[in-house]
């Protein structure tokens, strides 16, 4: 079955399927040609080793406090705060508590 995307238009809820807690799952919530918005679910502890992604990004903290290391700087987040990550720049994330985060993945815009 194909993973349902959010359309242009449509109102994306990041929270929807969250409860209090923070209990829930990482979901791919919008796919463009141009544009990716995904929720990231993270446990306390929980590590994405480092990577690369083609797109520059932008990573907020919607819940709890977590972690973004690149190369170059080490970053904390909590709730309500987000860094840019320029394309191609190796990060790593890590949640110092359970957190929410929103993804944003700017693709190919020339």
């Amino acid at each position: 079955m194909a993973l349902k995307h959010a359309c242009h238009d449509e109102v994306i809820d990041p929270y929807a399927g969250i409860d209090e807690q923070g209990i829930g799952v990482s979901a791919s919530l919008l796919r463009t040609p141009h544009l990716q918005l995904m929720r990231l679910v993270l446990k306390a502890g929980a590590t994405l080793r480092e990577h690369r992604v083609r797109g520059e990004i932008t990573v907020q903290c919607l819940r709890g406090e977590v972690d973004v290391s690149t190369p170059e700087r080490e970053c904390s987040l909590e709730a309500g705060q987000l860094v840019v990550v320029p394309g191609g720049e190796p990060h790593a994330v890590t949640a110092r508590s359970d957190c929410l985060l929103l993804l944003t993945v700017v693709h190919g815009i020339t």
